[in-house]
């Protein structure tokens, strides 16, 4: 057996959980077990649980921007657009609940169901190794991540803007420039509507494909380019919707 497995109590000891909890994350997808013995017992990848306690940004990002395939937890992981729109209607109920937001909801909603559709319908049959999306949020953090490892902004409007030639001038483009509703342009302007919502409310929001990021920025009340730390496979996205009191 691996050395690096670890048993269920070792496991839960170190996430900080009780031994039923573990089970029932497990049980749930959001903990993953590294080997399950004929007999049920369960045994756990230190690395696969110090992924689960770090942000859920950082696990995105570490999904996305990985050379090979790595898993992702099954409650995060939509690997079609039907299990990424019965999680976005969750989603969607939970944003609702928040009393002190219920002007921006709806489009907040609508900004996050927009980008998430946009991954499933630019890399349809054209998956480079994993397919689907991360889709993850934290209600009390007040903050929704989607990644993907798809082609990208740029693969996706180099079809038809053949000039294209970086990643910041794709996401440029795609979040300035008004081209025409036929895909695969429509992913350009459903960013631009993304852009309107971030802007009218002053949203915390983080948009990367590639080596270019689209940051929101309140000093100049839009959003600023620029070069991402680490490059990524397809797309990562965070918003963040703070309280009127912290905005």
């Amino acid at each position: 057996m691996d050395e690096k497995l670890l048993k269920i109590g070792e496991a839960a000891a170190l996430l900080g959980v009780s031994v039923p909890t573990l089970r029932v994350w497990t049980d749930a997808g959001k903990a993953r077990a590294g080997f399950v013995t004929p007999g049920g017992h369960r045994f756990y990848r230190k690395h696969d649980l110090e992924r689960m306690m770090k942000p859920l940004l950082t696990q995105a990002q570490m999904w996305a921007s990985d050379p090979k395939e790595t898993t992702v937890p099954s409650e995060y992981h939509c690997q079609d657009v039907s299990v990424f729109r019965a999680r976005w209607s969750k989603f969607e109920a939970e944003l609702m609940s928040l009393s002190d937001l219920t002007d921006s909801l709806p489009l907040i909603a609508a900004s996050v169901g927009e980008i998430g559709n946009n991954s499933f319908d630019h890399n349809v049959g054209n998956w480079p190794d994993a397919r689907g999306i991360f889709f993850a949020h934290d209600m009390q953090k007040r903050y929704v991540v989607i990644a993907d490892r798809g082609q990208g902004v740029l693969s996706t409007l180099v079809r038809v803007k053949p000039s294209l030639a970086t990643d910041a001038a794709a996401l440029q483009t795609a979040f300035t420039e008004v081209i025409s509703g036929r895909a695969p342009e429509a992913r350009g302007n459903g960013l631009k509507f993304v852009r309107k919502v971030v802007r009218r409310f002053g949203l915390p929001f983080m948009f990367q494909s590639g080596e270019a990021v689209f940051r929101y920025d309140a000093g100049a009340g839009d959003l600023i380019l620029e070069t991402a730390a680490t490059p990524i496979r397809g797309i990562l996205m965070s918003l963040s919707f703070p309280s009127r009191q912290t905005i």
